[in-house]
This record gives structure tokens, C-alpha cells and sequence, in this order.
């Protein structure tokens, strides 16, 4: 039992288990004097100390309770990173240098650099080293509360070396206690042996990478970058077809750079579009009308030293079911910390504590359709929590750059934050 402590649990308002809009996304149910029951590595019960000493279920097995006493503590679902790219084989320092130097990005991907960059490295390296590398990430993600994680392959972009990335997710996550959601990013961007004939790689695509995908299980999802320089909407549009085709379901990274119309993507009920950084109206308000959830991205937009944000405020008003996470990345979001994207939110993208929050944890959770049992602190779901050594909540995203995670459980037991 955890007890005496200050819990934000995010539990579900009367709505119901969708993704939270508009106004709900700030009722984060907090608990000033909170505990939780937890049993078989979900939660049991929630309420206050005092309603919890009185729960039957407490009474019946007061002889096989462990309390743990959480005084000074601010406990939060476990975050939910629902957008990562974990699978590389090392820093592009390049890149940065150039970056500093005034280049952007579209710049330095003309010169070779940015996604193409990593495909050799990823290429050469053996499954081994990619999957230390992404045990390596989903350790250091977890130090900071996270316990969940969506990991894209993409860096790999021949048919051998992206099935390795996703074999190496697979690894990884056996050897970590938290969940990791696997996902299929061949469509990241035609790599330079296609460079003058996208179309041909965007059949190999479909026709051979994406059946042996599903065939072998190695992903939940289908990721397409949609953008100029990447896939044109009419070649998202076949690839997302073909990922239906063979029961797979899809998300789509767009409008990071430049718009693409929504209404044709969303025709296809993606799970979540992610970045959305170049939005019209009509946009946004198709996106309210769905059931798609709006990952939002601020730590590329920071790292990229772009003076656009995504519009959160549009957003979040118009009625969209909004989450946040790290686009955790060698190129443009070299951050795997929930915390530095909760504060990049509130300070650039003027959501508040609250909002970011519902947005890093049960909106997380829906991007990734674990809604039922992830995000929140609510009976019936996995013992998933973040400790923090904080005298409030709203702390979490003050003290940016800072890791005040003291603990974290994950299916009710205690992590190792190494």
C-alpha cells in the first residue's frame, strides 16, 4: 500500500475511457493525502488513506500487506512516451555542428546528413548492438517514470536491416520490465539507393517489407513520414492501404515542415498523427471531429531551434485529444526525458501543468490503444507509478533539466533506476 502522499492520478471522469479533450484534460484527479491498494501487479483500489484503512479488501488481507510510506512524494502514473526512434547506432554530431553553424533542416539533408545519416551505421551494426542500445534508452527513459514506450524502427531502410531493428526491439524489451510498443518505420524516407525513384521503393514496401512484417509479428503499427522530402500524401496513402490490407494498424508523422491536407490521412483512422507542427483550421477541426489522437513533439521543435511550436492552445480549445512525447531521435530530439517534454509544453506551447500531464500519461496510453490499462491510477489497471521527490506536482515541469524520479513501479514492483 502506498500511502500519505500527494497522488495525481489521472483517473477517468465521467466520459469513459476515450482520450481526454478540452477541459478534462486538466482534471488530473489529484489526492492530497492518497493511497492505492495493489495486488498481482495491478491496482486494487484508490482513494484517500483514511477511505483505504477502511476498505474490506484491506481487512482481509491486512496479514499479507506491505506498506510503503510515501510522505513527501508526489506519485503519478508511469508516463507514457508514445513516439520514439531508439533504434541507432550513434549521436549525429555532424549534424549538430552544421546546425549551430546557421544550416537547416532540409539543408543538411541535401548534404547527406539527417535521416540517411544513420542508415549506414544501423546497416553495419549487428542485432546485438542495437538492441543494447535500445535497452540502454528504455533504462534511461524509465530513470526518469517513464514505463511505457513506442519504438520505431526507420533507420535501417532495406528490407534486412529493418527487420534486425525490430528484431532488436523485440530483444530489448524481454530484458525490460516496463511495455514497449513496436512499430514499423520503413517509410521514414526512400533511402539513396531509391532517392530518384521513390515510387519503386515504396512498392518494395508494400509488396515484400510490410507482409514479412506482419507475417512475423514484429510490429503493432505502420509509421509513414509525410513530408517533403520523405512520401508524397499519395504514396502515404497507398502504403497506409497496404498496412490495413494486412492488419496493421497506423500512425503517421506530418505537417512537421510543410501542410498536407488531413482530411485524406485521417481517412484511413490513423491511431495518432504526430508533430502537426503546420496546421489550417480545417485541419484541426477534422482532427476534433476524430477519434485520432495529436502527438505533439516539442523537443524536436526546441533541438531544431525552429521559432514554430505546434499549436497546442488551437488545439486542446478546438476539442483534439492531445498527447505529449520525446521524438527520442539521433537528429532532432536527443532526449529520452517525459519531464524536459512536460516543460517544453508549458513553456512553449502554453498548455497547462495539468494538460501536459493527461497528455504524457492517458493520452500516451490511447495513442498506443493501452487506454484500458495504462495511464492513470485506477483500479482495475497495471501498477504503473512514478514516485518523485516533489512537495507538488506542478514542480515537475518548473524545475526543467532536472530528474527528481526517486522511484518507479512498474506491474507493482519496484524498478531498478541503476
Amino acid at each position: 500500500m502506498a500511502g500519505e502522499g500527494c497522488a495525481a492520478t489521472n483517473a477517468a471522469p465521467a466520459a469513459g475511457a476515450k482520450a481526454r479533450r478540452g477541459r478534462a484534460m486538466r482534471e488530473i484527479g489529484v489526492i492530497a493525502d492518497g493511497a492505492a491498494l495493489i495486488s498481482g501487479g495491478q491496482i486494487v483500489a484508490v482513494g484517500t488513506t483514511r477511505e483505504l484503512l477502511r476498505s474490506p479488501w484491506l481487512k482481509q488481507n491486512r496479514n499479507e500487506v506491505i506498506e510503503l510510506d510515501c510522505r513527501g512524494k508526489v506519485v503519478l502514473p508511469g508516463f507514457v512516451d508514445s513516439h520514439t526512434h531508439p533504434v541507432f547506432a550513434a549521436p549525429r554530431l555532424v549534424d549538430f555542428a552544421q546546425r549551430i553553424a546557421g544550416a537547416g533542416y532540409e539543408e543538411i539533408a541535401a548534404a547527406g546528413g539527417g535521416i540517411r545519416a544513420s542508415i549506414d551505421g544501423v546497416r553495419r551494426a549487428s542485432e546485438s548492438v542495437l538492441a543494447d542500445r535500445v535497452l540502454a534508452a528504455l533504462r534511461q527513459a524509465q530513470s526518469q517514470g517513464t514505463t511505457t514506450v513506442e519504438a520505431k524502427s526507420g533507420y535501417g531502410l532495406d528490407a534486412a536491416s529493418e527487420l534486425k531493428s525490430l528484431r532488436a526491439i523485440r530483444r530489448a524489451a524481454e530484458c525490460w520490465q516496463g511495455t514497449v510498443v513496436p512499430t514499423f518505420l520503413g517509410a521514414h524516407v526512400p533511402p539513396p539507393e531509391f532517392k530518384q525513384n521513390p515510387d519503386e521503393y515504396v512498392e518494395l514496401l508494400c509488396q515484400q517489407m510490410l507482409p514479412r512484417v506482419a507475417r512475423q509479428k514484429l510490429a503493432q503499427y505502420v509509421d509513414v513520414f509525410c513530408e517533403r522530402g520523405a512520401f508524397t500524401a499519395a504514396q502515404t496513402d497507398g502504403i497506409l492501404q497496404r498496412a490495413a490490407e494486412l492488419g496493421l494498424r497506423t500512425r503517421v508523422h506530418v505537417c512537421q515542415l510543410t501542410n498536407t491536407p488531413l482530411a485524406a490521412v485521417l481517412a484511413h483512422a490513423p491511431v495518432s498523427l504526430d508533430h502537426l507542427d503546420c496546421l489550417e483550421k480545417a485541419d484541426i477541426a477534422a482532427l476534433a471531429a476524430s477519434d485520432t489522437v495529436a502527438t505533439l513533439l516539442p523537443g524536436a521543435n526546441y533541438f531544431l531551434a525552429t521559432k514554430k511550436y505546434p499549436p497546442a492552445r488551437k488545439l486542446i480549445d478546438a476539442g483534439c485529444a492531445v498527447a505529449l512525447a520525446t521524438d527520442f531521435n539521433p537528429g532532432t530530439s536527443p532526449t529520452i526525458s517525459m519531464p524536459m517534454t512536460l516543460s517544453l509544453a508549458c513553456t512553449q506551447m502554453r498548455m497547462t501543468v495539468e494538460e501536459a500531464l493527461t497528455a504524457a500519461t492517458i493520452n500516451g496510453a490511447h495513442a498506443l490503444e493501452l487506454g484500458g490499462r495504462k495511464g492513470s491510477i485506477e483500479a482495475g489497471k497495471d501498477a504503473d507509478l512514478a514516485f518523485f521527490e516533489l512537495d507538488d506536482y506542478r514542480e515537475l515541469p518548473y524545475w526543467f533539466g532536472a530528474n527528481h524520479c526517486a522511484a518507479v513501479m512498474i506491474a507493482g514492483r519496484f524498478a531498478d533506476l541503476g
